[in-house]
């Protein structure tokens, strides 16, 4: 089994701030921008509240050309809560990817069977006069906010009109308009339960939907947020394959007794471990991560 740390949601170049931690420990992840898709900010509900509200709100204070209308287009991808939108029958939990991050994916053997975690860059959030703002001096950190295990694997340019007929919401669907073909171009539909072998009964693919340390990546004395403070059963050793995009064992990693200390620059996308090579990992998703409701 491949694991893939997959970052996704608002961050400093795609919706140019963090998702939202509210009062309540509660994580939402916002999707990013995208003018091609059909769906707007306000079509898309986080339990009572609507997104276009809280994307308005935390973007308000910016030069006029660089804020989000809640009328704005989101790119609702991955898609893996099930009250987020209006749903046609027979609708699962999905994920899209295409260009060049859906090659490192094929690259790295990723199929069925195989478990996305998602994170994304987040920031405490509070409520003044009315309006939601980012708490001053709140640290941003990147922190897992969901997981897909895949289910099916359909290339979309290869579907027909009436098959996976209920995904043609999806931004990944319209870029069949496109006049030229949407490079590698993959859907990923998420398997009905979790299979980690003896883990906890959970869906295929759902949400972590409070925040708790056990979720944060980010070194809490790091001097970047994507230094990451891992548990030390990923640290590599000349035997094993890296997580993917921290190649190198001198300049990449670190460890003590209880973390590994992986740091890199740039911020990547998709980061694929071989779970085979890394069995302590699997025990670490079934005793940490999925075992207690975050």
């Amino acid at each position: 089994m491949k694991l893939i740390l997959s970052r996704k949601g608002f961050d400093t170049e795609n919706g140019r701030c963090p998702s939202p931690i509210f009062p309540n420990g509660k994580l939402c992840s916002l999707p990013i921008p995208d003018c091609d898709s059909n769906i707007r900010y306000d079509d898309i509900r986080y339990g009572d509240m609507n997104i276009g509200e809280i994307v308005e709100n935390l973007t308000r204070r910016r030069q006029p050309q660089n804020r989000i209308a809640p009328e704005s287009r989101a790119h609702l991808d991955p898609d893996i809560n099930y009250e987020a939108y209006p749903r046609e029958k027979g609708w699962q939990p999905l994920f899209g990817q295409g260009k060049g991050h859906q090659t490192h994916l094929s690259d790295q053997g990723v199929q069925i069977g195989d478990l996305f975690l998602f994170f994304g860059l987040f920031q405490k959030v509070k409520k003044t006069s009315g309006k939601w703002c980012f708490v001053k001096d709140a640290s941003r950190q990147h922190i897992l906010w969901g997981w897909l295990q895949i289910g099916e694997i359909h290339k979309v340019n290869e579907l027909t009109q009436d098959q996976l007929s209920w995904t043609r919401y999806h931004p990944h669907l319209q870029y069949l308009q496109y006049p030229e073909p949407y490079p590698n171009n993959t859907l990923y539909i998420a398997s009905e339960v979790l299979d980690l072998g003896n883990g906890p009964i959970k869906p295929g693919a759902g949400l972590f939907p409070n925040f708790h340390e056990r979720l944060v990546l980010t070194d809490p004395e790091g001097s970047e947020v994507t230094d990451w403070r891992l548990p030390r059963c990923f640290y590599p050793d000349e035997s094993k394959c890296p997580l993917t995009h921290f190649p190198d064992l001198n300049n990449n990693w670190n460890q003590n007794d209880k973390y590994a200390y992986a740091c890199r620059k740039g911020p990547g996308q998709e980061f694929v471990l071989d779970l085979d090579q890394y069995p302590d990992v699997t025990d670490w998703l079934v005793q940490s991560i999925f075992t207690h409701d975050c």
